[in-house]
């Protein structure tokens, strides 16, 4: 489905975008809700938007040879070994990893990915020869339902935003989103020459990818202020986020938000623009249950550090 016919959401959208402005390194966005709120439809829509591809899909089983690269198994047995390329590598060539459900995979597995994604780097090691090193550059998503399990904390704040989405509940939205899903299923078999609704929905994608393209490439040259700076620190401190991960996320990310408004420093706004993302994971309390809520106290004190303007 085109990304610009997904209907509601604004939020994730919001932050898939600043969270490809601010580059792999970041860790990425970690989208967390119940099944059948689009989290899966929105992803792969962004990706084939930007990427012009589908994401390469991380399945829960997956072993570290499958995940890193290995030998290809079957020439193997056949004594002709023959180096195989694992799926970091192929999520380099498309674009984006797409870990679905990625509170159900193992945590050894979790923890290679987020450490190749942070430094950028990727060892495959193979028996009978020395270790491989590759640059890789690819952005990260993944998406769970807090029903089926959490991440350990440690594996939380290495995704860079974190979004809680859930169920449209107003009934104009929901009927909008009907609509669209049923048009799709109809017009989705058609070649795109045959169908004005698709054809639209292709341009106003490629609109959106540009305006996308143009900030990821004037973001480096807008200047993180040093006010922007304090805040960021005062934010994570006032909501004693663990680490310091927060701090440098809120701040990249508003340099991305100042990008797509087309300004050449950050402003106080942008802070809390990104702020709940940026945290809402690394606070002491994700270890408890009700660790991912941001409740009405939490945005009476971000409105206390940062007032509306």
């Amino acid at each position: 489905m085109p990304y610009s016919y997904v209907v509601g959401q604004d939020k994730l959208k919001e932050m898939l975008s600043i969270a490809y402005v601010m580059g792999s390194s970041v860790g990425g966005v970690l989208v967390s809700g119940e099944r059948g709120t689009a989290k899966s439809t929105m992803v792969r829509s962004f990706a084939q938007m930007m990427y012009d591809d589908l994401p390469t899909t991380l399945p829960i089983n997956a072993t570290d040879d499958r995940v890193m690269g290995g030998w290809d198994i079957e020439a193997l047995m056949k004594g002709n070994p023959e180096p195989k390329e694992g799926l970091l590598k192929l999520a380099n060539d498309t674009g984006m990893l797409y870990i679905d459900e990625v509170n159900l995979l193992d945590d050894h597995i979790v923890n290679l990915i987020l450490d190749v994604v942070s430094t950028g780097v990727l060892v495959v090691a193979r028996d009978g020869i020395n270790d491989q090193e590759e640059n890789v550059s690819f952005m990260l998503v993944g998406t769970m339902n807090p029903d089926e399990g959490s991440l350990r904390p440690q594996m939380l704040d290495r995704f860079g935003l974190f979004v809680a989405v859930e169920a449209e509940h107003t009934p104009q939205i929901r009927e909008e989103i009907l609509k669209t899903v049923l048009r799709f299923d109809v017009e989705r078999n058609w070649e795109e020459s045959e169908s004005a609704w698709l054809r639209q929905g292709n341009l106003q994608d490629a609109q959106i990818r540009k305006d996308i393209e143009a900030a990821k490439e004037a973001a480096p040259n807008v200047r993180v202020t040093k006010d922007t700076i304090k805040l960021c620190a005062c934010v994570a401190a006032r909501f004693e986020v663990v680490g310091h991960r927060a701090d440098i996320v809120m701040a990249k990310a508003a340099r991305a938000v100042a990008a797509f408004d087309h300004r050449d420093e950050t402003v106080p706004c942008d802070v809390r623009k990104v702020a709940e993302y940026a945290i809402r994971h690394r606070r002491r309390e994700v270890v408890y249950p009700d660790g991912f809520e941001w409740s009405p106290a939490d945005e009476a004190l971000l409105g206390e550090l940062i007032p509306e303007e």
